[in-house]
């Protein structure tokens, strides 16, 4: 099947310029900016696209204008990304029946002193000003199928509350550039510890693609920490949360990925949580001959938040066996769910729970090889074709979004669903490995739960039987 069409948004390249202190103090004309102090101002802009239900709140440097200085123009290439947005077709077309609600906003603000504290909850606080806002509107149709550049330049920020630009006025650098993301969509039939069906969602229509076997096993050997001192854990616990695994088969059997849990979930001496200083892991594995080769490490602990839990993770990818450093670190709520996340936008990373936000670091995460380099499909195996998509080549600086899966909170049938960028699928086992990673972070909410709290029946049951 043909991947479903997604469109992403992308503001970068911000930066807000002041009139330079000795143009301002030489015209008495015009009124000083806000009284800013043009020596210390710290600015932060509010971007919100109008049909999305969240904003995103970034820092922007700060500059000043000389007498000299020319309007300078950029290729509209995105070297620093302040805020991403990622809209599916349904969001696309909700978006096209309203064309106001097709509109990107920016409010710009500024704020004395040496923080912007209005910067990390998005909210403007006592000594913050509003500089001004700027919107603009977003072909979303078009961007379906090519790179639309809405916005690339300078903006004046109070010159339309004048009536008209003048010198006095801040003005706010952007770039905004809105881009087809076709992404291949798989979702489980039910949730990964039932041995679940995996399908190929496009639209209304569903493909079964791949089975998934969980199995857990039952061993005292290799456990990283001996607990007997905790009272808090009896024996009969012990098991429960080490040795699972998940593994992908395609339809015609053949196992092509496997999530495997190698360091157990266990509670910290004196408690009966996960703690992040001695997380449980799962490696990624790719079949390569007739052994497994690792492709990625994902650690896991439970996290105290203010409100509520959450299960913190760490992710890494590996490069010729062996691992990279970290390419992804955030958190979801246990009770909730969420969303994990791998991005790559304008050469950097970014893995997050929902929101996204903005990125760090720079991966080539498609199949654990360096581009260009990528090994051939086993013999047998799957190829770009089977997901019906003629993949284009792009090197790994440009390749944005890499795969997300969202996730239900603890207690809850959880069926993940996964959404991988088709320039990291080029073999069945590409997709494979994104979906085994899903059932591991999902799996993970599970093996986080306090030991004070029973696992669900699958679970249990599982560990009885010791399926291998």
């Amino acid at each position: 099947m043909d991947p479903c069409s997604f469109v992403r948004i992308i503001v970068g390249n911000l930066t807000v310029r002041f009139p330079s202190s000795s143009s301002s103090s030489s015209s008495s004309s015009e009124p000083s900016v806000s009284g800013i102090n043009p020596s210390t101002p710290n600015c932060y802009c509010k971007i919100k696209f109008k049909n999305f239900p969240r904003q995103i709140a970034a820092s922007v440097p700060v500059t000043f204008r000389t007498e000299s200085e020319s309007e300078t123009r950029s290729s509209g290439n995105i070297s620093t990304v302040a805020a991403c947005f990622s809209l599916s077709k349904a969001q696309i077309d909700a978006s096209l029946k309203k064309p106001k609600c097709s509109v990107l906003s920016i409010e710009t603000y500024s704020r004395d002193g040496d923080g912007v504290t209005g910067a990390s909850c998005g909210l403007a606080s006592a000594g913050e000003k509003l500089l001004g806002r700027f919107e603009v509107s977003l072909d979303l149709k078009s961007a379906e199928t090519k790179t639309c550049l809405a916005h690339n330049g300078w903006v004046a920020l109070r010159g339309a509350k004048r009536g008209g630009k003048s010198r006095s006025d801040p003005e706010l650098h952007l770039t905004v550039r809105v881009e087809p993301d076709p992404r291949f969509v798989f979702q489980f039939d039910g949730e990964p510890e039932c041995s679940p069906q995996v399908f190929q969602v496009q639209g209304n229509t569903k493909q079964a693609v791949f089975t998934c076997k969980f199995g857990a096993r039952n061993s005292s050997s290799g456990d990283r920490n001996q607990l007997g001192s905790s009272s808090m854990r009896s024996e009969k616990e012990q098991p429960e949360r080490k040795g699972w695994s998940v593994t992908v088969h395609d339809l015609s059997g053949s196992p092509v990925a496997m999530a495997s849990m190698v360091t157990p979930f266990v509670p910290s001496p004196g408690s009966n949580r996960v703690n992040r200083s001695s997380p449980g892991a799962w490696l990624i594995l790719r079949p390569d001959g007739c052994t497994w080769k690792p492709w990625g490490r994902l650690e896991a602990w439970r996290e105290s938040g203010y409100s509520s839990d959450a299960l913190g993770y760490r992710f890494e990818l590996f490069q010729d066996g062996i691992a990279t450093a970290v390419s992804a670190s955030s958190s979801i709520g246990l009770k909730n769910g969420g969303s994990f996340v791998i991005d790559v936008t304008g050469g950097n990373a970014t893995a997050v729970s929902t929101p996204t936000t903005s990125p760090h670091g720079s991966w080539d995460l498609g199949s654990g090889s360096s581009a260009g380099s990528r090994p051939a499909s086993r013999p047998g195996s799957g190829s770009g074709s089977d997901f019906g998509y003629l993949l284009p080549q792009h090197p790994a600086q440009s390749r944005g979004f890499v795969m997300s899966a969202s996730v239900e909170g603890v207690g809850k049938r959880s069926k993940p669903e996964v959404e991988v960028g088709v320039t990291h699928v080029t073999c069945t086992e590409d997709a494979a490995a994104h979906v085994a990673l899903a059932a591991a972070v999902d799996l993970s909410l599970d093996a986080c739960r306090l030991f004070s709290q029973k696992l669900r029946k699958e679970l249990r049951q599982q560990s009885q039987l010791g399926v291998v």
